[in-house]
């Protein structure tokens, strides 16, 4: 029954909020459709923060590997979440100037600045700058040339990274700059014709693929034969 209830519920908002682009007295739909997943979204956080206390408490008081990295997991959860409920400002506001830390929260040398700054941009970039290597590794491996389409693909990525370098530039120097017809040999210029035509032709497909499949679930979802949001055992058609 509680799955019929939220098929029906999935149905009517996504239907709601389709009419609301083609239907002008539907158009205040989409707000409220909109207010709708806000309190859904402010339930789900609260839901998402218990689990994630549970979970690694649970991992903690278990001792099993890797029950530090959900400690300091949790620590960071706790930190972030009591600087925001206390909203720890900067400096006294105009309102309460007896409270020196009632300012501005997202002000520079606020709590939650701080943690952006000295916390959450160095791990990103910590992540980014490993993703590099992974992806430098997967692209070593990926670009073989076992086959025809293999050395096609190492041709042009080669093309494309050395024309973004100095020494792609001096390379093909010697091409003349000033005759057309020859010049889109130099590597930098084939660089830039790959990138902005064979790469946004290919793009552009992607996308309209990507927009098609969209356009297929979301249609499924709102007849209810897509239930995968439901979570496990939610099946295609069943109740």
């Amino acid at each position: 029954m509680s799955r019929s209830v939220a098929v029906l519920v999935a149905s009517v908002a996504a239907i709601a909020m389709v009419l609301s682009k083609f239907i002008v007295p539907m158009e205040s739909a989409e707000t409220t459709v909109a207010e709708w997943f806000n309190a859904a979204a402010a339930i789900a956080f609260v839901l998402g923060g218990a689990s994630l206390l549970k979970m690694n408490l649970l991992a903690i008081s278990a001792r099993g590997p890797g029950w530090g990295y959900s400690a300091v997991t949790l620590l960071a959860f706790l930190a972030t979440l009591g600087v925001g409920l206390l909203k720890v400002g900067v400096a006294p506001s105009v309102a309460y100037p007896g409270h020196r830390m009632s300012g501005s929260t997202d002000a520079e040398g606020g709590a939650l600045w701080w943690l952006y700054e000295y916390a959450m941009s160095p791990i990103t970039g910590t992540l980014f700058a490993m993703l590099a290597f992974y992806v430098a590794s997967a692209a070593f491996r990926a670009f073989r040339a076992k086959n025809a389409a293999a050395m096609f693909l190492l041709g042009t990525a080669f093309i494309v990274l050395l024309g973004r370098t100095y020494a792609g530039v001096v390379v093909t120097s010697w091409i003349p700059a000033d005759m057309p017809w020859v010049s889109w040999l130099r590597l930098e210029n084939l660089s830039a014709v790959i990138m902005s035509v064979f790469t946004t032709a290919g793009t552009r497909a992607m996308i309209i693929g990507i927009a098609i499949g969209v356009a297929a679930t979301g249609i499924k979802i709102m007849i209810g034969l897509d239930r995968s949001y439901l979570g496990a055992g939610s099946g295609g058609g069943n109740g």
